[in-house]
């Protein structure tokens, strides 16, 4: 079958729109006072038992207590906490061919896919006082998979070289040294980019723009949009 990238990307992009409403269920403090409402701990416990509620615990402690970290401690240690969950396609996960799972719903199942684990990795950094400006949640072809893929990137300046945080590879290296990803689009809450591997490449849209992706992050709570 060919590898359609243009309708994959926007398959994407409409996928997150489930993502970034069900995010209402955080309460609105992040960092030290982020905290989860009871009734979700409840409900992750009655669906998928106490090891449900202690990984969400354990989120909710790993976002309190790295506000004091550097950002490239808050990445180690993000990455590593999510890189310990499992892998699971959507279609024997969730039933279904493409889901997003929100991290409520990605840590308290145990997996999910590769987008489950670029979008936690990216709202959990942001949550931990990493800016948005030097995050960017990146589309690529991984080479060795001839398949689609999502990694979080991050860039040290606008046309440094990001670094890559993936859950195939728990090394966070930069992006010329992971030769088996061929990076296509990039974008996160203020923009969408042609990518590159050095440097962000050519913006093809402004966070006005993107109507929809707007209205979505409006609705998220204090601290976590």
């Amino acid at each position: 079958m060919r590898f359609d990238f243009r309708q994959h990307f926007y398959s994407l992009l409409a996928a997150g729109l489930l993502f970034f409403s069900c995010l209402g269920l955080l309460r609105a403090a992040a960092g030290d006072g982020f905290e989860l409402e009871k009734e979700v701990l409840s409900s992750a416990e009655r669906m998928y038992g106490g090891e449900a509620r202690s990984r969400l615990l354990a989120w909710q402690d790993l976002i309190r207590g790295s506000g004091g970290l550097s950002e490239r401690g808050k990445m180690d240690k993000v990455n590593g906490f999510f890189n310990g969950f499992d892998f699971v396609s959507d279609e024997s996960h969730w039933g279904v061919d493409d889901y997003w799972a929100t991290p409520v719903e990605f840590i308290a199942s145990g997996g999910g896919d590769c987008e489950d684990f670029a979008l936690a990795k990216y709202f959990t950094l942001k949550a931990v006082g990493v800016s948005e400006d030097k995050l960017n949640l990146t589309y690529v072809k991984a080479l060795g998979l001839n398949q689609a893929h999502m990694v979080l990137t991050f860039y040290p300046a606008p046309d440094a070289e990001p670094l890559v945080l993936d859950n195939l590879v728990d090394d966070i290296l930069p992006a010329s040294a992971r030769t088996d990803l061929l990076p296509v689009y990039s974008f996160n809450g203020s923009g969408l980019w042609i990518a590159k591997q050095r440097g962000r490449g050519r913006q093809v849209g402004d966070s006005d723009r993107l109507r929809r992706w707007q209205e979505l992050l409006g609705r998220m709570p204090n601290g976590l949009n």
